[in-house]
């Protein structure tokens, strides 16, 4: 891809996101009836291709054993309030007639709370005992200290999340994580993220990881862009990773599954996001929307309850319908919040292919 002149001393590359893009039918429809899914990462298979967002807002865990019944993955944040208070759910249901300057202070005396490692073993048993995928998410700076835990908690999958995740951190600490060696020590497959890059998906994908995350903060909770400078194009981001997993499946036969994280507002833009590579997508503000969400019609990251630089903020998000009307309708307004499966489910019949797979092979066209 050409370059960009900014200026006399300095180029950029061109990238493009989501709502640049279109798909192009081919010469065959089929039935939506006829569309199938469903995609598999290690041993576990799921309906419905995507994750949960690992924030307190999206996922608690019985919101977590409900999207497992749904045909997706609710991943848990065990740095979240889940794992810091017992009560999590009563101090969340104060947030419900909050502003959102009120919910960011209650919120930040909350997270100085300390994880509490016998809860995180406690709300994992409680999403196994519902039946479902027990998933968590950690940040990179949390896996050493909390290796023991993460080990014992019997975890189906593992998500290792930062806004920006590398194989090669250089740290001032004497022993920094060495993430090849604890992702091929851990028995419980796992997923490692942010990346928006080919070289930085690249060395993710050899350190062992079942899958990767594409994206850096690019959902409405995030001000990374304003904060730190720190962002990407998504749909370059994901077609760029797509090229990563084709270079070390062919070095390896390995094929790494890539997930697409931030950016993702409906159901077109899933099937955007597959046809550029994804295999999955990570849903938040989209799941934040649904009546069960923990989040009390509020919606934030991680970020916020940063101690020195949050760089997240929080934003309201009125239910728009239940888990089951927000995933698979039916849908009354036309504006995408809800059936999201259904439009993508439609978007594949429309351009005839039959599995999440063959979207991938899409014609896509650009929007300048």
């Amino acid at each position: 891809m050409a370059d960009v002149e900014i200026g006399m001393g300095k180029t950029a590359r061109r990238g493009y996101d989501l709502d640049q893009l279109s798909l192009v039918p081919t010469r065959r429809t089929r039935d939506p009836e006829l569309v199938d899914l469903s995609w598999q990462i290690d041993a576990y298979r799921f309906e419905q291709p995507f994750l949960a967002a690992p924030m307190d807002s999206v996922v608690s865990p019985e919101q977590a054993i409900a999207i497992g019944a749904a045909g997706g993955l609710g991943v848990l944040d065990l740095e979240g309030l889940w794992t810091r208070h017992e009560n999590a759910g009563e101090l969340l249901a104060q947030l419900a007639d909050a502003s959102p300057d009120t919910a960011h202070s209650l919120l930040r005396s909350w997270y100085a709370a300390p994880i509490d490692t016998d809860l995180v073993t406690q709300r994992i048993k409680e999403i196994r005992a519902g039946g479902g995928y027990s998933a968590g998410a950690i940040s990179p700076k949390r896996v050493s200290a909390m290796a023991d835990v993460l080990s014992r908690a019997e975890l189906d999958l593992l998500v290792i999340s930062g806004t920006v995740t590398s194989a090669e951190h250089v740290s001032a600490k004497p022993e920094p994580l060495n993430l090849k060696q604890f992702v091929r020590q851990l028995e419980t497959p796992v997923i490692v993220g942010g990346c928006a890059s080919y070289s930085a998906a690249l060395h993710l994908m050899r350190t062992g990881a079942a899958g990767v995350l594409v994206g850096i903060d690019g959902g409405r909770t995030a001000t990374s862009r304003q904060v730190t400078a720190l962002g990407v194009a998504q749909a370059t981001a994901i077609a760029d990773v797509r090229a990563a997993r084709m270079r070390h499946l062919d070095e390896t036969g390995v094929y790494v599954h890539v997930l697409a994280d931030g950016g993702i507002r409906s159901g077109g833009d899933i099937a955007k996001a597959i046809a550029l590579g994804a295999d999955a997508v990570v849903l938040g503000s989209v799941l934040a929307n649904a009546s069960s969400a923990p989040g009390s019609g509020l919606h934030w990251g991680r970020s916020i309850a940063h101690p020195s630089l949050p760089h997240g903020q929080v934003v309201q998000t009125p239910p728009v319908g239940t888990l089951e009307e927000v995933l698979n309708g039916p849908a009354v307004a036309p504006d995408g919040q809800t059936n999201i499966m259904g439009a993508l489910r439609q978007s594949m019949a429309s351009l005839g292919y039959e599995s999440v797979k063959e979207l991938q092979k899409a014609e896509m066209m650009v929007h300048a």
